[in-house]
């Protein structure tokens, strides 16, 4: 390990948009399948399912992987190992993307039978919360192309759920937004907003700045991805007088075709316009790069020094939904990591 990257390693930072089901690594998916399967896929099946070269593609990948979850325990093994490698890379707190959407949709699970399944998800926090010293949140993930009923349910059941269970911190809206955008989803959002639930939205990924306007004017108080804001002078300081987070994935964004190298990716130019940049991995076992990775890859790639990964980290836990008072502790961490 060089020194750098034992800095990054040392660095209290927080991870803000992180699908659970995008950390499962090929030999999670093969032991998923030698569960379940009649004729248990083998390793190299299990790595060719992540090669693709669009964004289409990715969603077919993460399709396949995602089916491999059949059941609570399947979600538990696969919640425990991300938090493993988690903590793995200094990172301190994660608010993590749960496809409940998916659930609903591609298992055709009924409302009542998913609660088995995050009881599971719960099983994994708390040990990683007793083991491993992370704190998680769960934001539970609808498909905006799926259709606004089915969003509705995801929302809802995040609602009633969260009295009980504080760790759902939020709702988010992903999917494939070049087929719908998020004003169909405004009257859901002030429904989970009026319940307590924070708002996230992914826009700007596949489309252009107007889709992030519009993801705004429905109360979306973080944006994931958001690779089209510097389109868009009047949108920049939008952003800015709102102080609303970007959780941008730059190797994401480079595996999906959407960007050409992570040195033309808009996150430096974002963080030098003084945006709320934050550095995420979306999906690392598609993409093949964590957090740690791409804190790293902005030092070589993007020339970040180490104040700026300072930086970046702190904008990391400024941007999460923890508490002022747990913030101000890790801040307090970073500023003082040498």
């Amino acid at each position: 390990m060089t020194e750098i990257q034992s800095f990054i390693r040392r660095l209290p930072k927080a991870e803000l948009h992180l699908h659970l089901e995008g950390t499962i690594l090929p030999a999670t998916l093969v032991e998923l399948s030698t569960r379940h399967d009649a004729r248990p896929i083998t390793l190299a099946e299990a790595e060719a399912l992540y090669h693709f070269t669009d964004f289409t593609g990715f969603m077919l990948a993460f399709k396949a992987v995602t089916q491999q979850l059949a059941a609570p325990a399947d979600y538990e093994l696969a919640a425990w190992r991300m938090m493993q490698q988690l903590a793995a890379q200094g990172v301190v707190h994660a608010e993590v993307y749960v496809s409940v959407g998916v659930i609903y949709h591609w298992r055709k699970q009924e409302a009542a039978a998913f609660e088995p399944i995050f009881e599971a998800l719960e099983r994994a926090r708390r040990r990683a919360e007793r083991e491993l010293g992370l704190s998680l949140y769960w934001i539970f993930d609808a498909v905006r192309h799926f259709s606004v009923e089915e969003a509705g349910r995801v929302f809802r059941k995040a609602a009633e759920l969260r009295p009980a269970h504080p760790s759902i911190i939020g709702i988010g809206l992903g999917g494939d937004e070049r087929r719908t955008g998020s004003a169909p989803y405004r009257e859901l959002y002030a429904e989970a907003r009026d319940a307590g639930l924070r708002l996230t939205n992914h826009a700007g990924e596949t489309t252009g700045p107007e889709a992030i306007w519009e993801a705004l004017s429905i109360g979306s108080e973080r944006i994931g991805h958001a690779l089209s804001a510097l389109q868009n002078d009047a949108l920049i300081e939008e952003l800015k007088l709102r102080s609303i987070p970007l959780e941008m994935n730059p190797t994401s964004n480079i595996r999906t075709g959407l960007c050409p190298s992570f040195t033309e990716h808009p996150l430096r130019r974002a963080f030098d316009r003084g945006l709320l940049v934050t550095v995420n991995s979306d999906d690392p076992a598609f993409f093949g790069s964590d957090l740690a990775g791409e804190y790293l890859l902005a030092h070589t790639e993007q020339g970040f020094t180490r104040a700026e990964l300072r930086r970046l980290a702190a904008n990391s836990i400024l941007a999460s939904f923890l508490p002022a008072s747990e913030q101000a502790i890790w801040l307090s961490r970073i500023e003082s990591t040498e």
